[in-house]
């Protein structure tokens, strides 16, 4: 017997926000039943497992055990650009001089998730 994944759970204090912030990152469609102030709504990736969000009482306190990486259609450094002007937040930048390496960026809500090089970063010739 096996299992399919169905879904990412992310708790979250405002399930409708965020999955806004996570729909327009991913260029993913919300539920279409999604309204603001549901305490449950998801994306709907178009390949795997939907993003779901659950609105919980407790703040987030430490860091994720589980962490979405985005692999960039632009580049790297282009989206991690574009995400700050969504609201996320710098984490922690292991981007290196020659070209390698990834940026951990935060949610408005504070959730880590790690933006990868794209295809253009990886096909450039390292500096």
């Amino acid at each position: 017997m096996v299992s399919t994944v169905q879904n990412m759970a992310i708790d979250c204090a405002d399930a409708y926000g965020l999955a806004r912030f996570w729909s327009t990152a991913t260029g993913s469609p919300l539920d279409p039943d999604a309204r603001p102030g549901d305490r449950e709504t998801q994306v709907l990736l178009p390949e795997g497992p939907a993003l779901y969000f659950n609105q919980v009482p407790e703040p987030k306190t430490v860091k994720n055990r589980l962490h979405l990486c985005l692999r960039p259609e632009t580049s790297r450094d282009q989206e991690v650009e574009w995400l700050l002007t969504l609201g996320a937040t710098l984490v922690a930048d292991h981007r290196n001089p020659d070209g390698t390496g990834w940026a951990v960026l935060a949610d408005p809500e504070g959730n880590e998730f790690c933006v990868l090089r794209g295809d253009s970063d990886r096909a450039a010739p390292a500096r």
